[in-house]
């Protein structure tokens, strides 16, 4: 019996497919000519399709929608500037280690390479920050291509995957075939740690007395916080959660020490310069984590588990390395660590290291001054965290408004807390939220942005309201670059080069260039403003009382409020200061 003919369909048409077929549901882009077939076949999926003002806000949804659900995020544009616009939110995922798939039509596969209207060699730009990177030509290729993109970005050490597809690939006739297996060779990420690593990091954890369990973003992307508290709670080490990482151990615990790093607690910092071991799980060694590498925990062996072998003493080398997924390397420990106590009697004792730890904890607690006029920003983001709870998910732009979230915000639960740690990108904050949103939409999303942050990507504000995607907007309005004038008053004798935006009160005319409030309203938004704490909790509590629109709210704050603790860009952790020229008694706590 013959089988009845392939059915003939275009490209486009297969790559819609193909979508379906991984369990897309939501695509952020914006047609042009070299994707314009795809959109057509996309019209009748089940897909939903968000337009977006800007290819950066597509990848940055997409970014946002992958960190709020676990999922793979997907964002489509255009050949040349329109690929090219995606580049930033491409960077942004690798660094962080989001799981996207950016889909980008290309010219003809005729003219490549003849500097054809709108040719970029996109393929060729995001080779250094892609996972992998896909040129399909041949219709034929398409699902494979679609399913071995889809497997990349979501396996191993999670990541953006890019797929390029010539504009007669997508017109072209072919039929759809989706692959039986998928032909990867030589991509085996491994999840499995080493029996004998996991031994050898159970036997230096017993027989440490200061260990720091130093707790990275990889531990969230393995849906590995369940795990992480058992650890935590059997072997009662403290623990430490990076940036990336807030949320994966409870702020709530008695064993968090808050965050590590240039802007971390004192009691984190602390820790691990130190500890005698760093128990090392998904997480870098980053330069705004270690300070001066030299001198970052200059006593303390290493356990280093990731999933990427590249990181695995890049920047730092580690005394037991162990390559596997967080989730199955934390597992394991405990289990050995477990078997090691009742067949040994090998059992860590930290209760003198606990005792040191908690008192700096106690005594160094994040505080700040209040001004005697105005609005403190970090009064703003701790009530915003008050009135919302841990079910919120807030997501940060970068810079002070950003290190305030960060440890003003109580976080309780992985995912609650999303931003860019890696790239750094002014103008996240918005479209992530929104993709946020989008994936999870009766979770209520904060997005606390910047008077700067906000001005690269508030035109998204129109897909919120069109999309209806109702995103709350919290713009921190010092009228400044902040981070930058923050510097500039330590470290350039309050030379303000380039840093006044005139957001406040006091611009230029007494015109506050743009008025947020009235911005918001043209954007089809609600449009709020909250000058002094009498008024906070009510503000906040009417943004959190709309639920059909998004609502942005000018908070204007006191401009010259800095970001404390802090430890200068390339110095020893052990200089750190808790406020301008005042450091922590260390040689009061010395054990």
């Amino acid at each position: 019996m013959t089988e009845p003919p392939a059915e003939i369909i275009t490209g486009a048409q297969s790559l819609v497919r193909a979508l379906e077929r991984v369990g897309v549901d939501t695509i952020f882009g914006i047609p042009g000519g070299a994707i314009l077939p795809a959109y057509d076949p996309l019209f009748d999926s089940s897909i939903r399709h968000v337009l977006v003002r800007h290819e950066q806000g597509a990848g940055h949804a997409a970014e946002g929608y992958a960190m709020e659900t676990g999922k793979v995020g997907v964002c489509m544009a255009t050949s040349g500037p329109g690929a090219t616009n995606l580049v930033t939110a491409i960077a942004d995922a690798y660094l962080d280690s989001v799981p996207i798939v950016a889909i980008t039509g290309q010219v003809a596969s005729g003219v490549i390479g003849s500097d054809a209207f709108q040719e970029a060699d996109i393929r060729g730009i995001t080779m250094p920050i892609t996972k992998h990177s896909f040129l399909v030509t041949d219709p034929a290729d398409i699902p494979s291509a679609i399913a071995e993109a889809f497997h990349i970005a979501s396996t191993g050490r999670p990541g953006p995957v890019l797929v390029d597809i010539s504009k007669d690939a997508l017109q072209g006739p072919t039929s759809f075939r989706w692959p039986h297996e998928l032909a990867l060779p030589g991509y085996r990420p491994t999840s499995r740690p080493h029996n004998k690593q996991i031994r050898e990091a159970a036997k230096l954890i017993a027989e440490a007395r200061k260990p720091v369990l130093y707790v990275g973003g990889g531990v969230i992307k393995a849906n590995a916080a369940a795990e992480l508290k058992v650890l935590a709670e059997l072997t009662q080490i403290p623990v430490v959660t990076t940036l990336m990482a807030r949320g994966a151990f409870p702020d709530s615990h008695e064993l968090n020490l808050g965050m590590p790093g240039m802007h971390g607690t004192v009691a984190a910092v602390g820790a691990l310069q130190r500890s005698d071991l760093l128990i090392t799980l998904g997480a870098r060694f980053d330069d705004r984590v270690t300070g001066n590498l030299e001198s970052f925990a200059p006593n303390a062996k290493v356990v280093h588990a990731d999933i990427d072998p590249a990181e695995i003493s890049k920047n730092r080398t580690a005394d037991v390395p162990i390559v596997g997924d967080a989730r199955e390397v934390i597992a394991d420990l405990v289990r050995a660590l477990q078997k090691q106590a009742e067949e040994d009697a090998l059992v860590g004792e930290y209760s003198a290291w606990r005792s040191f730890v908690q008192g700096l904890k106690s005594r160094f607690a994040p505080s700040y001054d209040k001004p005697a006029e105005g609005l403190a920003p970090q009064t703003v983001v701790e009530r915003i965290s008050a009135l919302s709870g841990p079910d919120a998910t807030y997501v940060a732009g970068v810079g002070q408004h950003q290190m305030w979230s960060a440890q003003f915000i109580d976080f309780e639960r992985p995912r609650q807390w999303l931003n860019s740690g890696g790239a750094g990108t002014m103008g996240y904050a918005v479209p992530a939220a929104m993709g946020a949103k989008a994936g999870a939409p009766d979770r209520v999303v904060w997005a606390i942005d910047g008077d700067g942050c906000f001005q690269m990507t508030n035109q998204e504000l129109a897909t919120c309201a069109l999309e209806g995607i109702p995103v709350k907007i919290a713009v921190i309005n010092n009228s400044s670059l902040g981070m930058v004038r923050q510097w500039q008053t330590l470290f350039y004798e309050g030379r303000y080069s380039n840093t006044d935006l005139n957001t406040g009160p006091e611009s230029i005319g007494a015109r506050r260039i743009p008025d947020f409030v009235k911005l918001a309203e043209a954007y089809g938004c609600v449009g709020l403003r909250c000058e002094n704490e009498d008024d906070l909790d009510d503000v906040i509590a009417k943004a959190l009382s709309i639920n059909d629109v998004p609502v942005v709210i000018d908070f204007v704050v006191e401009r010259d409020a800095m970001v404390w603790p802090m430890v200068a860009a390339g110095t020893s952790n052990d200089d750190i200061k808790i406020a301008r020229d005042l450091a922590p008694d260390w040689e009061e706590d010395d054990l």
